[in-house]
Order: C-alpha cells, then sequence, then structure tokens
C-alpha cells in the first residue's frame, strides 16, 4: 500500500503540489491523471525519491521496492538482452558471486536463492518482455548504441518490467510504442501481482488497464474507483453538483449583500446587518471545475483543390539504393481521413516522408497537386523549437512579411494569446510545446496534414480538443498514432504498412485490433515462421473479436450494475452520516432500517464486482 500525505512542491516560487494526500489501494493498478502541468511527473519523482517536498511524507511496507524509469535512455555497447537481465540485481550479483565462490555452504545458499527467484527462467522471461516490445531476436542483440532513442527507451521500460518492483510507476509509457507494442503492455499490465501507479494520457489504456483514477488537479488528489470513462462520469456529477452549490452560494450572497446595504444605516437593524456582513465575509467561494479557456486548435480553413490531392502508381521508396516500401497504389482525396497502421520499423514514418515530398519515389509514379500545401507534424520539430524563444519569436521568424496581428492571429488559434504568446519556450509544458509545432506547420492553411504521433505529451482534454479541431478541419489528413481513441474518432480508412509495401485495411480499428491478436506469434518473434494464412487469419480475427465483444458487453453490464449499487451505497452514508440532508425514500428510513438496507447492498456488491472480475479475468486469457 502507498499513503502520500500531505504533499507539498513548490518549484520556482511557485506552488505544484499542495498539501496532496491519497491512499493507494494494495496491488492497485492505479491512473495518475491531469492536465499538462498539473505536477504528475513531479508527483511520480516524489514518490521514487528522486525528489524532497518541501513537506509531506510518502510511505510503503518496510523493504518494499520502488521500480522507475530513469530520464536518460540506456546507451553503450552492452545489448538489449544483457540490459534486461541486469536489471535483476539481485540475479546479476548472485550470478556472479557463484562464479568465484569456492566456499561449499556458500555456494549451496546462493543456488537455493536463484532457484527461489527462479533464476533460471529470467533469460526466457526477458526475451519475452523484449519481444513483446518489438525486438526480434536479432534485435535482442545488437548494441544499444545501434538504436534511436526511442528505442532505447523501450529497453528502459523492458528492463523496468523485468525487474518486477513492488511499486510499479510508469510514466506515459506509451509515448515510444506503436499500437502492437501497446497492446501487449496492457496484457502485461493487468497480470501484473503488484501496485501500479501510471501517469497515462489514453483513454483506451487507461480503460483497459487502471481500476483507480488519481486525478490531479490545483495541487490536490483525488481518488475514483474505476476506469477513465467511470472517472469522466463522476467528474461530470461532482461538476453538476459543484454548479449548483456555487448558485446556491451566489443567491445567499446576493441576499446577504442586499440586506446588508438596504439596513446597515438604520439603527433598529444595525446590529443584524452588522452580523450579516460577518457571515459574508465568511462565505468561502466554491471553486468550479472549469476547463483551461487556453486550450484550443483550430486549423485554418485552407483553399480548394480538385481532387485528387495525391496518387501513387506501383510506386516505391526508401533511402539510398535500399527500397523500404515498394509497389504502393494509393489515391488521396481532399476530404480523405486515413489512419497508418503497422509495427514501428515497417515503413510508416517512410510513406508520410513520401506524402509529405520529404523523399522522392526511386521508382514508379507519383503525382501531386502543384498548388497543394502540406503540414507535416513530427515530435522532432518539438524537440527542436528553441527553448530560449519564444512563441511570437518562432511564429514571426515562420511568417516572414505577415502583420503583426496575422502572427498574433495564428497563435490564437492554438491557445497563445497574451502572456503566453511571449512566454520562453523552455517554460511551456510539453503539451504546450506540441501545440505550438502544430501552430507552426499549419500557418500557410495546409491543404493535408500529416500528423506522426501528435497526441504524445498532450492530456486528455487536449487529445479531445485535437480530434473535435481535425473533424472540423476541411483538409486531408493522414495520422500516425498508437492512440486508438484518436484513430476511431478522426480516421475512415485504414492502410495497413506491412511486409514491404502499404495496402488498404478491410475493417475498423477494433478489426485491427483483433487481427494483431490473432497473428501468429513466431512471426512476430522473428524465429522464420511463414507469414499468416489471411483466410485463417480472417477466421480467428472474427472469432476473437466476437469472443471478445461478448465478454467486454458482460463487463460493461457488471461494471454499471456496480457503479450503480455503489451510489446507492454512497447516498445511504450520507443519510447515516446527516440524516437531516436525506432525501427521498431515505428520509423516511430508520437508522436501523438503513443499516440493514446497506447491508443488502454490500451484498450485491460483492455479487456484481465478482461478476466484473470473471469478464475481465476472460478477457485477459483471451488476449494471452
Amino acid at each position: 500500500m502507498l499513503n502520500i500525505s500531505g504533499i507539498t512542491v513548490r518549484l520556482g516560487g511557485r506552488t505544484i503540489i499542495d498539501e496532496a494526500t491519497a491512499k493507494l489501494p494494495p496491488r492497485g493498478r492505479v491512473g495518475l491523471i491531469g492536465r499538462n502541468g498539473a505536477g504528475k511527473s513531479t508527483l511520480v519523482r516524489v514518490i521514487a525519491g528522486m525528489l524532497e517536498p518541501d513537506s509531506g511524507a510518502v510511505s510503503m511496507p518496510r523493504g518494499a521496492r520502488i521500480g522507475y524509469i530513469a530520464q536518460e535512455a540506456p546507451g553503450g555497447d552492452s545489448t538489449p538482452f544483457e540490459t534486461v537481465l541486469a536489471a535483476d540485481t539481485e540475479r546479476a550479483a548472485l550470478t556472479v558471486e557463484s562464479e568465484g565462490c569456492e566456499d561449499a555452504h556458500r555456494l549451496a545458499e546462493i543456488h537455493e536463492r536463484l532457484i527461489a527467484i527462479e533464476a533460471h527462467s529470467a533469460p526466457a522471461r526477458a526475451a519475452r518482455i523484449l519481444v513483446g516490445l518489438g525486438f526480434d531476436e536479432e534485435a535482442q542483440h545488437r548494441p544499444l548504441e545501434s538504436f534511436s532513442g526511442g528505442w532505447r527507451m523501450r529497453v528502459a521500460l523492458a528492463a523496468l518490467l523485468f525487474s518486477q518492483p513492488d511499486l510499479l510507476l510508469l510514466d506515459e509509457p506509451s509515448n515510444h510504442l506503436d499500437l502492437e507494442a501497446v497492446l501487449w503492455l496492457e496484457d502485461f499490465l493487468r497480470a501484473y501481482p503488484a501496485t501500479i501507479l501510471l501517469v497515462s494520457h489514453e483513454r483506451d489504456f487507461l480503460n483497459n488497464v487502471v481500476d483507480n483514477i488519481l486525478h490531479l488537479q490545483g495541487g490536490k488528489l483525488t481518488l475514483y474507483p474505476g476506469g477513465y470513462d467511470a472517472f469522466e462520469r463522476q467528474r461530470a456529477e461532482r461538476q453538476a453538483q459543484l454548479a449548483s452549490a456555487k448558485a446556491k452560494q451566489q443567491a445567499m450572497r446576493e441576499r446577504l449583500q442586499d440586506y446588508v446595504a438596504r439596513n446597515s444605516a438604520r439603527a433598529s437593524t444595525a446590529k443584524q446587518a452588522q452580523s450579516r456582513a460577518k457571515a459574508l465575509a465568511k462565505l468561502q467561494p466554491i471553486a468550479e471545475l472549469i476547463d483551461d479557456p487556453s486550450l484550443s486548435f483550430d486549423f485554418p480553413a485552407p483553399d480548394e483543390l480538385r481532387p485528387p490531392l495525391i496518387t501513387l502508381d506501383l510506386a516505391s521508396v526508401g533511402y539510398g539504393e535500399t527500397p523500404v516500401l515498394s509497389r504502393l497504389n494509393l489515391r488521396i482525396d481532399p476530404d480523405d481521413r486515413i489512419a497508418l497502421l503497422g509495427r514501428n520499423g515497417n515503413g510508416k514514418t517512410t510513406l508520410a516522408r513520401l506524402l509529405a515530398a520529404q523523399l522522392k519515389p526511386m521508382d514508379g509514379a507519383m503525382a501531386a497537386s502543384g498548388r497543394m500545401k502540406v503540414g507535416y507534424f513530427t515530435q522532432y520539430q518539438v524537440e527542436e523549437l528553441d527553448r530560449s524563444e519564444t512563441p511570437l519569436q518562432h511564429m514571426t521568424v515562420q511568417m516572414p512579411g505577415a502583420s503583426p496581428a496575422a502572427v498574433r492571429g495564428q497563435l490564437g488559434r492554438f491557445g497563445f494569446s497574451g502572456p503566453k504568446a511571449t512566454t520562453e519556450v523552455g517554460k511551456l509544458s510539453g503539451g504546450e510545446r506540441a501545440r505550438l509545432a502544430l501552430a507552426l506547420i499549419t500557418r500557410d492553411a495546409p491543404h493535408m496534414l500529416i500528423l506522426d504521433e501528435p497526441t504524445n505529451h498532450l492530456d486528455v482534454d487536449a487529445r479531445e480538443a485535437l480530434i473535435q479541431a481535425l473533424n472540423e478541419y476541411s483538409g486531408a489528413v493522414i495520422v500516425v498514432s498508437h492512440d486508438r481513441h484518436m484513430l476511431e474518432m478522426t480516421a475512415d480508412r485504414l492502410v495497413l504498412v506491412d511486409r514491404g509495401t502499404a495496402r488498404e485495411f478491410d475493417g475498423s480499428i477494433d478489426d485491427y485490433i483483433a487481427f494483431v491478436l490473432a497473428k501468429d506469434p513466431p512471426a512476430a518473434r522473428g524465429e522464420g515462421a511463414k507469414g499468416v494464412n489471411k483466410k485463417d487469419a480472417r477466421k480467428a480475427a472474427a472469432e476473437a473479436r466476437e469472443k471478445g465483444q461478448e465478454l467486454r458487453k458482460a463487463a460493461r453490464k457488471a461494471e454499471t450494475e456496480l457503479e450503480k449499487l455503489t451510489q446507492q451505497r454512497s447516498a445511504i452514508d450520507q443519510a447515516m452520516f446527516d440524516p437531516g440532508a436525506a432525501k427521498g425514500e431515505l428520509a423516511k428510513l430508520t437508522m436501523t432500517e438503513l443499516m440493514k438496507r446497506r447491508a443488502m447492498l454490500e451484498e450485491q456488491i460483492e455479487v456484481a464486482e465478482l461478476a466484473w472480475l470473471e469478464a475481465n479475468e476472460a478477457l485477459e486469457a483471451l488476449a494471452a
């Protein structure tokens, strides 16, 4: 169990976390959410012992091990396989000691301990984790320095998972993963036998993994049962309650103000007026849960162009003399919404660069409208922003000859108005920098947007705002993302990049997920297996999808029932705590009757919980 008690953190004279308190359930899978800049990463660093709070404390059972990914990716001559194995420090130390140990008694103790920690299965377990995160047999034994930063962060994640800490701290672990690796990670975390605290902004990922949501807002922590969808429902209810309470308070404030104004001057009522003035002064304002008004995405509308924007006819593209993709046949029209699917390394970015005219076709034909303007977003653009300059300076450079009003207008479309426009980039959150990059690439009102992982570092609310803006945008959209919710909400065409080419995928995102889960595992492990039989794959995918739908329906039904029963229990608890505030039927019941009804609800909740657990266990078994 993790206890967070009155944690306060001040950075740069600003209070980031303000007496935050929460108690995490033992072996709970908890999603830590909050707006960009709310202090989630700061709180995780405090829990990990990397940052000393100004006040408060974090406590765990004695001897509990905490696991947290370092900010720097591993490197050097060691391989991913060696790095992951070395993460189990006890096993590594015992193995080294056994090699030079001459004391027979001590050697027996070492081997006994190695057996107890299942050291013999460690290599196979390390390999399984690496395969799940996208490393085939060959890649596992390449030096780390041959990989990009994103892939080396995958190795860091694999090492952390392999070490099996008692508290697993994960800060946006899916940022460097493709959809296939995210699906594997979901299965791994659902079966993890210890406590997990997970920072994520992905709705589906949170819904599929966590059983509690820890919300950080205004420096305070609130724990909600259930996944992200359950949190949203509870937050909406809380917002409605706060709005109602605020309206009542405002009405009371106006009545008191009116009384004080009318009666202060009269000798007969001066004392009463003074009393009401004191009561007025004691009224604490009720804060509403409102969205950040600066959060916005508004893509400028492009000029109309006749279709098609781009056609590919048996085109090939690659680097140097080596083609990455061949036999490309693709047509893109102005109103297309296309998602590029496939594992990292299969060529999605290569295809995106071809469409953005950053690469030329090596063979075949590519035709593009001469007047077409393309906005191409990548994470590299976010990382390459000059941290010492302001959004206004960045945009002014990119819009030479434009009036100051036009420059500020483009920034305002993305929430950079007032002081935000003149804040140094280094002081902006990751989500704000991503918004700035999007503002820069859309300055010329492009006819086509190509977005490569645009949601990294965006919080849930920002992602929803981006989805809305893309759906309102009148140009073509090409998206590469591991965020299933975004793909489902924006894409109406799916293109699978796999086996050296790209082809239309006939189905939905759910169909693609079922296809991935039904795919032949040896092929993913690099064991030389033949390609998947398409007919068998479709049949397996259909069966998995049908069974999964039934199980998800049962799980949702149980979750809905559980939520309803829990709300009824909360209402009874409130009535028992404050009988005068009880409403409806509960107001007529005696304390004994309330207690009896609560006991009945407890039994019903247990049944609903069991049904929910059984459905989810069946889903996990299906995905295994």
